[in-house]
C-alpha cells in the first residue's frame, strides 16, 4: 500500500489506544486508517468517510482484515455529525482529516484532475456531484471566472487567464485548458496551469467552504483527551484551520484594544503544537506531492 503522508506523525498524535473510537474523513485508500486501528487493537473501532467510490472500494480491501471493527460510509465529512448519530457514537477518541486532492485521483487521468495527460475536465471528488469542472469553465461570466483563478489559485494572472479561457471556449479537456493557459501567460518555476487547476478544482468541491463546515463538528464531536489532527496542502486549507484552532483556543476572543471582556468565549481546545508539522526530508525526497503538507492537531479540553 502507498504510505499516506506524515503517516508516523498522525500515529504519533492520534495516540489510539484500545477501546477507543475513531474517525477518518478522508479515508482514501485507508493508510491512516489501518495504522489507527493495527495502533488500537484488540477492539478500538474506526469509522471511514469518503465522496470516492474508487476510494471505498480499495480501502475496503485494505481494511477488511480488521473485521467489523471498521465501518465505511460514502459521504462527506461535512455530515459527521449525522454519521455519527447512526453509529450511535456520543463522542470519539480521534478525528483525522487529510484535505484535497489524494495521489489515487491525480494518477487517475479520466477523473479530470491533472494536466499532465488529456482528458475530460472533471475534477469531482465524487461522481454523484452535479457540477463538474467544464461545467465551470464553461459557464462562468469572465469576471466570475476570473476572481474564481485568484481567489482559490491565488493567481495575478487571473484576469488575462479567464479573458483567453472564454475566447476558447467550449473547453472540454485538461490538455485543452492547459495549452489555453500557457498561451496566455507563463508560470515562473509552476506550469502556467497549476493555480488554475487547483481553483477549479477547489471550486468544483467546495473545499474551503467544507472545511468551515466540519471543523466545528469534528471539536464537538471530541471527548475529553480526544484529538483533532489535520492535514492540509495549501495555504488557503492551512489558514482556516489555524485560525479556526487558534480562537477556539482562547478563553477570550474580544478585540485586543477592548478593555474588559464581554464574549465569555471559552477555550475548547488546546494546539498541541503552535507551528505545524511539516515531512522530514526523507518523506518529501521520496513522494515530492508531501512538499506541502501542514499537519495541525488539537486537543480537546
Amino acid at each position: 500500500m502507498h504510505q499516506p503522508v506524515l503517516y508516523k506523525e498522525i500515529i504519533h498524535a492520534m495516540q489510539p489506544a484500545r477501546g477507543g473510537k475513531y474517525v477518518d474523513g478522508t479515508l482514501g485508500a485507508g493508510g491512516h486508517a489501518v495504522g489507527i486501528l493495527e495502533a488500537s487493537a484488540p477492539d478500538g473501532l474506526l469509522l471511514g468517510i469518503d465522496l470516492d467510490p474508487v476510494a471505498l472500494a480499495l480501502a475496503g480491501d485494505a481494511l477488511a482484515p480488521f473485521g467489523d471493527r471498521a465501518t465505511l460510509v460514502k459521504g462527506s465529512y461535512t455530515d459527521l455529525r449525522s454519521h455519527l448519530i447512526q453509529m450511535g457514537w456520543a463522542s470519539v477518541q480521534g478525528i483525522i482529516l487529510d484535505l484535497g486532492v489524494s495521489s489515487m485521483q491525480l494518477d487517475a487521468p479520466e477523473r479530470g484532475f491533472s494536466f499532465m495527460r488529456d482528458a475530460p475536465l472533471d475534477m469531482r471528488f465524487s461522481p454523484d456531484q452535479p457540477t463538474t469542472a467544464a461545467d465551470l469553465v464553461n459557464s462562468l461570466p469572465e469576471a466570475d471566472l476570473a476572481n474564481l483563478i485568484f481567489e482559490f489559485g491565488e493567481d495575478r494572472h487571473s484576469r488575462r487567464i479567464a479573458r483567453a479561457i472564454v475566447n476558447a471556449r467550449p473547453i472540454q479537456t485538461t490538455g485543452a485548458l492547459a495549452r489555453v493557459i500557457a498561451s496566455a501567460t507563463t508560470g515562473g518555476n509552476l506550469h502556467p496551469a497549476t493555480r488554475t487547476f487547483q481553483a477549479l478544482r477547489i471550486a468544483t468541491n467546495g473545499e474551503l467552504d467544507a472545511v468551515r463546515a466540519v471543523l466545528p463538528q469534528a471539536v464537538e464531536a471530541l471527548a475529553p483527551g480526544g484529538r483533532l489532527a489535520v492535514i492540509a496542502f495549501h495555504s488557503l486549507e492551512d489558514r482556516i484551520v489555524k485560525q479556526y484552532f487558534r480562537r477556539e483556543s482562547k478563553d477570550c476572543i474580544c478585540p485586543p484594544e477592548q478593555p474588559v471582556c464581554t464574549c465569555n468565549h471559552q477555550a475548547v481546545i488546546r494546539e498541541l503544537k503552535r507551528k505545524p508539522t511539516v515531512p522530514l526530508v526523507e518523506e518529501a525526497q521520496m513522494n515530492p506531492r508531501a512538499r506541502s503538507a501542514r499537519l495541525r492537531v488539537v486537543e480537546k479540553l
